[in-house]
């Protein structure tokens, strides 16, 4: 079932943040429409969990049919995502006002890079470009080297996707009250700055260093970091607080007063451009005279932070994963489990993703729309197509 139970969202299909946005709300139990193109989509796999939870219904957005069949959906809806450009959901005829207009308590959610105004706006980018422009990337990499690429998980899905959902979900809850709703601006630019916020007060205060490599959290400090073992696999270390850090060190079976009074915790200059890389190499050498599962036995049951970097398959098999059930197998495809847990409402195992307009009898039946325009809709999708 889920806590969004009941809660109707057309989502005009798109690429990476705006299906992971809808992902986290179907996940959560809403109807979730995808209005798939007539020839699929060419970018996303069949079976990637991003279009789970959903029922598609192709159209063809080009075509006055299209259009019409869309805009008859958008009106039982509660909820309608789109991620085009600024500016291409009007020309299509389904921008905001028309919407708004013909359904007073639509969420109009918009999924983009650099948001809905601004001289980038209308500019191509990605993931990497928006958390560049933010500030976000400078402060990720190890001293002296490069800002380094963390997947595309900042920008397309912390930052964009699930800044939707959230953006979605406050709107829904002020609809429900004043009765009306509203757009919402959700940018993957917007959302890499709102990480920084912890950061910014760090800046005011005097306690961070703006750079790769020059902070401790993003790279640069000894005490945060990875190291590779023996065996060309890495740990993860991450004892920052003074008692996690002591009890390392007494595990490591290193000089413990020298490394408390080397560069830790406090941040100078000579510090981060001295200190850190001298003792970061040290652990490199020790880290790297035994294999990993070993170290790990080493810090187990101690509170040292110190944790395996897990492949995939190896995360999948890891007991704490296992015991959690962080998870699941849908039709036969390993994949995240729905997040957050509920305990009244829990979301279920989801379902698995399904082929473009294969549900418009089920749709147009459940949210009792024209057959008869959806019918029109499937011939110039064809017409289109050929």
């Amino acid at each position: 079932m889920g806590p969004l139970h009941g809660v109707r969202v057309v989502e005009i299909a798109g690429l990476g943040a705006a299906p992971y946005g809808a992902m986290m709300l179907a996940d959560m139990g809403a109807d979730v429409v995808r209005i798939d193109r007539p020839d699929g989509d060419q970018h996303t796999p069949d079976t990637s969990p991003l279009l789970r939870n959903r029922r598609s219904i192709a159209l063809d957005l080009k075509q006055p049919e299209g259009v019409a069949s869309a805009l008859a959906l958008i009106d039982k809806a509660e909820v309608l995502i789109e991620a085009f450009r600024p500016g291409v959901a009007e020309r299509l005829g389904i921008g905001p006002e028309i919407c708004l207009e013909r359904n007073a308590r639509l969420v109009y959610a918009r999924m983009t890079g650099w948001g809905q105004q601004g001289p980038l706006s209308q500019r191509a980018g990605h993931d990497l470009n928006y958390i560049g422009i933010s500030g976000l990337l400078n402060q990720i990499g190890p001293t002296g080297g490069k800002p380094a690429v963390p997947l595309n998980v900042i920008g397309d899905f912390g930052g964009g996707g699930l800044l939707l959902a959230y953006g979605v979900t406050c709107a829904l809850l002020e609809a429900r009250v004043s009765g009306l709703g509203q757009v919402v601006d959700a940018a993957m630019l917007d959302g890499a700055a709102s990480f920084l916020g912890m950061f910014f007060g760090y800046r005011a205060d005097g306690k961070f260093i703006d750079g790769v490599g020059r902070n401790f959290l993003g790279g640069g400090a000894h005490y945060y970091d990875t190291y590779q073992t023996q065996d060309g696999k890495f740990l993860s270390v991450a004892p920052i607080e003074p008692q996690f850090y002591a009890a390392f060190l007494e595990r490591l079976g290193v000089d413990t007063e020298r490394f408390m009074s080397a560069g830790y915790p406090s941040h100078t200059a000579r510090n981060i451009e001295h200190d850190w890389p001298e003792l970061k190499a040290e652990l490199a050498a020790i880290f790297v005279t035994r294999p990993r599962d070993e170290w790990c036995r080493v810090f187990e049951g101690a509170d040292v932070c110190v944790t395996p970097v897990l492949s995939l398959q190896e995360a999948l098999q890891h007991p704490h994963n296992v015991a959690r059930e962080t998870f699941v197998e849908v039709d036969g495809v390993a994949q995240n489990a729905p997040a957050p847990r509920f305990s009244r409402t829990p979301a279920g195992l989801p379902r698995g993703p399904r082929p473009a307009g294969a549900d418009v009898d089920a749709i147009v039946a459940d949210w009792d729309l024209d057959r008869t325009l959806f019918e029109r809709a499937s011939r110039a999708n064809h017409q289109g197509t050929q």
